[in-house]
């Protein structure tokens, strides 16, 4: 049975946006390069899928570890949460329209890690009791304002583990 986890960075004052950030260090950008590679998959709601197929397509000034974020990202399965989508890239399916049964088929047949990507969807999939694991990727950056790591109100959670993944971030772990 798969492993649903939510993961993202986030500001010191909870926010997520990959715009305002500072990018990843090289240290940092190569651990979300090695779980990526591992994953059983990603679950990603319309917006978030439609950012992340930046990596379909080989860009100018790409170095290695580029190269191997995009090649591991090509080869796991995603999984579009979307109603409004009629196709999506390659390696892509769109689920139906009953989410709880969908990811609850996912998390069966599937062996591993899922990564779910987006606060909305996260917050979705928390609401029905789905998400196994959030992994909060700690910045000392305060935006003032944004997205919301959580979209809502959590179950209470107990902290599994944290992990110093370079100078400034560390990774904190915590589940339901």
């Amino acid at each position: 049975m798969a492993k649903l986890f939510f993961g993202m960075n986030q500001s010191l004052d909870g926010y997520v946006d990959h715009d305002r950030m500072t990018p990843p260090s090289p240290k940092l950008f190569r651990h979300f390069v090695d779980q990526t590679d591992s994953l059983a998959g990603s679950l990603y709601g319309r917006h978030l899928y439609g950012l992340m197929s930046y990596w379909d397509q080989d860009q100018p000034g790409w170095d290695a570890d580029h190269h191997a974020f995009a090649k591991a990202w090509r080869k796991a399965p995603k999984w579009v949460v979307s109603s409004t989508l009629q196709t999506v890239g390659r390696n892509a399916t769109i689920l139906g329209p009953d989410l709880e049964a969908e990811v609850r088929r996912l998390k069966a047949e599937a062996q591993g890690e899922i990564e779910v990507g987006g606060p909305k969807l996260a917050q979705r999939l928390t609401d029905l009791g789905l998400i196994d694991e959030y992994r909060i990727y700690l910045h000392p950056e305060v935006l003032g304002h944004g997205t919301p790591f959580f979209a809502a109100a959590r179950p209470l959670l107990r902290l599994a583990g944290s992990e110093q993944i370079d100078d400034h971030v560390i990774r904190l772990s915590y589940i339901p």
